[in-house]
């Protein structure tokens, strides 16, 4: 048993031999973890404390999309705790939604155990890099201020509302402007797994985000067959 991690993870899933399965799991592992069976539940213990990551099911008892509720509640109590969610719908509107309201990782619920140590260790590996990181503690080019250790980014002085995974994907196109990073590249910066489609997903809400700070901010472009660049200044 691997005793170094003594990360606190919350699971929000009601189906009992899921739950005991995922929290068994964690616990060989080195984790601490609590279970939570339904909303109400997972909203008072959210409201008096917030763990090191959350695991949510996206349906919970007859509400289909109680997690992404709390993953919005979530979101407005700390926009940097980890948030990955699970379901047995195998449908991509349930991942535009999920990661439009914050979610950091979607997965599926018959992911294998060890899939999902590697997700969740990933996801932990990208705050000690934040942590960690002392060299550069932030980024100015023109209009663009990133704050690395804060997890921030400014846009003509306005806080742009990025989640983490959004975060590190402007931070590794901004750093080399000019520079195309492809989508493989984006994942392995931002420390996610996930598909080619959804990479896009992000990009877009990125890009919606300054843009409802600037209407006209242009500075992602798409290069096709490739990736994306952050453009240069002049």
């Amino acid at each position: 048993m691997n005793q170094q991690h003594s990360k606190l993870i919350v699971i929000v899933e009601d189906e009992a031999d899921l739950l005991a399965n995922y929290q068994a799991t964690l616990d060989k592992h080195g984790y601490q973890s609590i279970g939570i069976s339904n909303e109400a539940d997972a909203i008072n213990y959210f409201n008096q404390q917030l763990p090191d990551l959350v695991i949510l099911d996206v349906g919970l008892g007859h509400n289909p999309d109680a997690g992404f509720e709390l993953c919005q509640k979530l979101r407005q109590l700390s926009v940097s705790l980890p948030i990955l969610m699970l379901t047995a719908r195998d449908d991509e509107i349930d991942v535009v939604s999920g990661l439009r309201l914050g979610a950091d990782d979607y997965l599926s619920k018959d992911i294998s155990m060890p899939h999902l140590l590697a997700r969740i260790a990933s996801l932990f590996r990208r705050q000690q890099i934040t942590e960690s990181d002392s060299q550069i503690s932030s980024i100015s080019q023109g209009d663009l201020k990133i704050l690395i250790d804060n997890l921030q980014i400014f846009w003509q002085e306005q806080l742009i509302d990025l989640t983490v995974t959004e975060f590190w994907m402007v931070q590794s196109l901004a750093k080399y402007p000019g520079q195309v990073k492809t989508r493989e590249q984006l994942m392995n910066d931002a420390n996610v797994y996930v598909d080619d489609s959804t990479i896009t997903s992000h990009i877009k809400r990125i890009r919606k985000k300054f843009q409802k700070a600037d209407q006209d901010f242009n500075q992602i472009d798409t290069v096709h067959g490739m990736g994306y660049r952050w453009k240069p200044l002049g």
